[in-house]
């Protein structure tokens, strides 16, 4: 009798190491050197040591992840998150407050040395906890038939259950539970997509609900039963339209201002730090009553409705037409006349458009993660005596602050916002003048 044997497969070992760092990136990883590379090691903060092991061994770096700490830093945190090592929502919960402030703040400095930055202003931040005031839950029904309701797992496409977060503003917080278990009766419960809350500063939570097939009646009425017992107001959303179901379209409060948005909309999520960065917008720009201001990327209006309560004009442009008609209204509403809106892609060229022809003393640009370097040359030209760049990219930043320097301007000012507490995005304010 013949016998084949089969060769196992080499499971490669991961190679382990014994470390120490000195500083964070602004991702939260830990930074030090092993065998004269840079070394970033998830989960190990400045001061602390401990084994790790490879993740990505490469030319000039490596990427390793904690196995085994051996000294603690004063800086580490106990997380509140009971789900926190498994969700990929937050990824610096470990960290002490001032150290993500601090690790943020150098990374963003090193980013903008090449155009001279050496200081940055007083860190811009509020309330750490329960700050959030809009999230998107996925949902899936599992192999036992149940509805999971929560975020992704880290570095995966895999849903965790959430049934609290301690960075949700307490509205959403008390209303995850008894909407998983709403949303578990829908006989359309596999054919869900995803959920979308906020929290207006209306009295009800905006809950919108997207589904992949027209729901029956008996779905309907549980639904609209849900609204009346939760005081929400329910939208659904098919991916063609959004359909309000119950309740009254959303609205946030900004300098005794009251600004509507769609719920699938644009909004700061941090009501706190969006206040902040308003006012010291409007500091930044030291905004005169003759002063004519182009806020760009300008949404809803959250910049351009208080800036016009200082200047003589205010014109807004933004992309999408919604918005643009959302701001309009916006600015009947809260009775302002001296502001104008415009729809243009901000990233096409803007020598054509009739507001593109019109002098502006300042401006004011909040653009999206891919930044303004297709504007920038335009804003330049204009000659304006103040520009404030709000990012949400430090790259892009960095990219966009350098054009500006060719072009005539320098970074007078720099601030970090924390927009969003114990996770690894970035956000910062830049004010720039003529040379």
């Amino acid at each position: 009798m013949v016998q084949f044997y089969k060769a196992k497969k080499n499971t490669p070992t991961r190679q382990k190491f014994a470390i120490s760092v000195e500083g964070l990136d602004q991702f939260g990883q830990g930074v030090g050197h092993y065998q004269g590379k840079t070394c970033f090691v998830e989960g190990l903060l400045p001061g602390e040591s401990g084994e790790v092991a490879v993740i990505d061994n490469k030319r000039h770096f490596i990427r390793a992840k904690l196995i085994t700490l051996t000294h603690t830093s004063p800086e580490r945190r106990k997380p509140l998150c009971p789900i926190y090592s498994q969700c990929g929502g937050c990824q610096q919960q470990h960290i002490s407050e001032a150290l993500q402030h601090s690790s943020k703040a150098e990374a963003l400095l090193r980013l903008l040395k090449p155009v001279g930055v050496e200081k940055m202003d007083r860190v811009i931040h509020g309330q750490s906890w329960h700050y959030r005031r809009r999230t998107r839950l996925s949902l899936r029904v599992d192999q036992a038939g149940q509805l999971v309701m929560g975020f992704r797992r880290k570095k995966s496409s895999e849903i965790i259950a959430v049934k609290e977060c301690p960075v949700l503003v307490h509205k959403l917080n008390t209303l995850l539970v008894p909407l998983q278990q709403c949303l578990a009766q829908l006989d359309a419960v596999a054919q869900l997509g995803h959920v979308e809350l906020v929290a207006g500063d209306n009295d009800k939570v905006t809950v919108v609900l997207r589904h992949l097939r027209p729901l029956s009646a008996a779905d309907l009425k549980i639904l609209e039963q849900f609204s009346h017992n939760h005081s929400v107001s329910l939208f659904l959303a098919d991916g063609q339209q959004h359909t309000l179901l119950s309740g009254e379209m959303p609205w946030y409060g900004i300098n005794q201002l009251n600004l509507y948005f769609n719920p699938q909309g644009f909004i700061q999520v941090n009501a706190e730090i969006n206040q902040q960065m308003i006012d010291n917008a409007i500091k930044w720009l030291d905004i005169k009553p003759t002063d004519r201001i182009l806020d760009l990327f300008c949404g809803v209006g959250n910049f351009t409705l208080p800036l016009a309560k200082f200047a003589r004009s205010v014109t807004g442009i933004e992309g999408l037409a919604e918005l643009v008609s959302k701001a309009a209204y916006n600015a009947q509403h809260n009775g302002i006349t001296n502001v104008a809106f415009y729809q243009h892609d901000l990233e096409q060229d803007v020598s054509r458009q009739s507001w593109a022809k019109e002098g502006f003393d300042k401006v004011l640009l909040d653009p999206a993660r891919a930044g303004a370097a297709e504007i920038m040359p335009y804003i330049c030209a204009l000659q304006p005596e103040r520009i404030v760049y709000i990012s949400c990219n430090p790259a892009t930043l960095a990219r966009d602050s350098q054009l500006a320097r060719q072009l005539g301007y320098r970074v007078i000012k720099v601030t970090m916002l924390d927009m969003f507490p114990h996770t690894e995005h970035l956000e910062s304010m830049v004010l720039f003048e003529r040379h």
